[in-house]
Parts: C-alpha cells; structure tokens; sequence
C-alpha cells in the first residue's frame, strides 16, 4: 500500500488535514515524495508533464539575453552569478550557458539549486561541460547563499510550494481539508489570507476563492537576500490576486499528461500545483527592497526580448528537422492558447 497514504489514513483518525498539509506530504516528504523520487517525472512518454525546456532552446536563449542585459546595466562586473532555486534536470541553466558568449560568457557563474535527487543525478549530466570548467556549481538547499551579484531566476518554482484553497460561501471562509470520506470545504479561519482576499477584491461572491501558500515570504526572503543588486526574474503559472479570486483557483494534480483536481488520491504518485499569486509576489519582493518590478504573459515577454527576425534567418541555415524544432518551439511560446500564454514572467530589480 503507498506508505503516504498509510501516514494520511493515521493523520486522518484525529481529524481533517488542510489540503496545503497533504500538499506538503505529498511533495516533499523525505523518503516517499514526488520530488524526491530517484526517477523525474519530466518529459513526455511515460512521464507526468512536461516543461517548457522540454520544447527546445528558446526560453533559455532568450533568458540569456535579458541576464547578459542585467550585467551591461551592472557596469560589466568580472563575475555575474546567475542563481536558479527549483533548477531541477539543469536543462535552462544549460540552454542559458550554451547561448551566452564573449565577455559575459567568461563572467557568468550558474548556481544550480535543488535537493531532488532526480534532478540532481540530470542535472550532472545536462551541465557536464560547465562543470568540469566551473562555470557551473550546485548549491544545496540548507547551504546558506554568499552575497552576490547577478541574477536570481526560476522556472516553475513557486507554484509548487505548499498551498492552501479558501472559498467564500457567501458568508464565511471556507477551506478545502481531506476527512476520512474524502476532500471537503469547511469554515475557518483565514487570519492574514482573509485580510489579503478583502483588500484585492471588490466585493466577493459565492464561490470566490483563492490559494494561500503559507511558506512563499520565507523563500522569497531567502532568495532576495543575497542578492546585492541585479534581477530578479521567475517564470510562472499565476494570475494578479483580482483575478484568482474571481476564478476560484484551486490545487492541480498532473499525471500522465492529463491534468485534474483530484490532490487526494495517490499522494507522491503525481505532481500537485498552485496558481502562484504575482500580486502578493510583487508585494513582498518590494519588501524586499526590490523594484521595477511588472509580470507579462511569456508569450509577451518572448517577442519583446527576443530577436525573433534573426532568429529566423539563422534558423534557415538548420537541417530540416533541427528548422522546424525550432519553429515549433517558437510557437509554443508565443501563439495565444499555447505554453506561452499559460504562464508569466515577473521581472524585478535590486540596484
């Protein structure tokens, strides 16, 4: 039987488990979470999801330009250190380090953050090369972050963190929690999220709702802090706090490419997700002493950024395959209903 469902059933005998607990077990416990898993679940036969670094070269090749832009404003520092907490397989780290060249090529530094052993056992091989020229190093999550300048970017970090769904019932709070018979939703108290939900709506109705992740001013406090100056960047699932509340956001189970709402069932069988807040994120990166800060959809943040004609024209020198991997990869990033325009990339900056 899954031994985190043995420890749900126990759990379970003294009263319901808010749905960020089970979220948290499920995810994170040390031998039998889904991302502590000796296997990853990237990729496409066979896996559970896939990423937008599965689709090709372009997230990375444009991101490069943006971290190669951010050390241009620094004044061309000898070293840039380029962070990435929740780095997984290493893979944008590589397309990163691939894309870069000349002067900023020989400053830039990638720090490949993530204690799932998955992604570390990938990770080694993806960054092979950068490695053995240390022009790349892992970093563990307890090691503490030296002060640094350059940049701290993510891909799909935040909306894995523990999160807890709350809905108005048209007279009280209500969260979801998982009993003996299954998910329900139940009045309590929502302390500072039902602070947060009043003050970014206006006016709520019956079925309103959004996700609370208790844990995010830690790890941004985490993660800002070493950051002397530079840009903050990471690249989401999310919505500004209005709109997530309109929607009712909820928790997300992927698995076997299919997506639904079933967080219960198999804990550490399956991915389980949370759309991320950009509104609060913004709010307490500004109290972080950043600013400049904005959130795009990516599909935006990929035409402005990127050099979409040139691209083009060098792509046609590409054998046919490689060509319309490209193209593909391009679409996927930028047409409406796509990758592109599920998610966002929130930029800030510490100077």
């Amino acid at each position: 039987m899954n031994p985190l469902q043995i420890h749900l059933e126990t759990r379970l005998a003294k009263g319901p488990v808010p749905a960020a607990e089970v979220m948290a077990l499920a995810l994170y416990d040390p031998q039998h979470g889904y991302y502590r898993r000796a296997e990853g679940p990237w990729g496409f036969e066979g896996k559970d999801y896939y990423t937008a670094l599965d689709l090709g070269p372009l997230l990375g090749q444009t991101l490069a330009l943006r971290l190669e832009a951010a050390w241009e404003r620094l004044g061309r520092p000898p070293r840039f250190t380029a962070l990435e907490p929740g780095a997984g397989r290493g893979w944008l780290g590589r397309d990163l380090l691939n894309a870069v060249s000349g002067p900023f090529a020989e400053a830039l530094v990638y720090l490949h953050r993530d204690d799932n052993p998955a992604a570390r056992k990938a990770a080694e091989a993806a960054l092979a090369p950068f490695l053995a020229t240390q022009r790349a190093r892992f970093v563990a999550e307890s090691d503490p972050l030296e002060p640094f300048l350059g940049c701290v970017f993510s891909n799909e970090l935040f909306d894995a963190l523990p999160a807890q769904p709350w809905r108005w019932d048209g007279e009280r709070w209500t969260r979801e929690v998982l009993t003996a018979a299954g998910p329900e939703w139940q009045a309590a108290e929502p302390g500072a999220a039902g602070a947060w939900f009043a003050a970014h709506s206006d006016g709520l109705e019956p079925g309103d709702g959004s996700i609370w992740c208790d844990g995010l001013p830690d790890l941004v406090h985490t993660l800002a802090v070493p950051l002397q100056a530079g840009l903050f960047l990471t690249v989401d699932y999310g919505e500004a706090a209005a709109r997530l509340l309109a929607k009712g956001a909820d928790l997300r189970r992927f698995k076997a490419h299919s997506v639904d709402g079933k967080w219960h069932e198999d804990p550490g069988e399956a991915d389980l997700t949370a759309d991320v807040d950009f509104t609060r994120l913004t709010t307490l990166l500004e109290g972080e002493g950043l600013d400049e800060l904005s959130h795009v959809e990516l599909s935006k943040w990929i035409r402005t950024h990127a050099p979409l004609d040139a691209w083009g024209a060098a792509w046609m020198t590409l054998p046919a395959a490689e060509r319309q991997g490209r193209m593909e990869n391009l679409l996927q990033l930028t047409l409406p209903g796509q990758m592109g325009s599920r998610f966002r990339v929130l930029e800030g900056w510490r100077g």
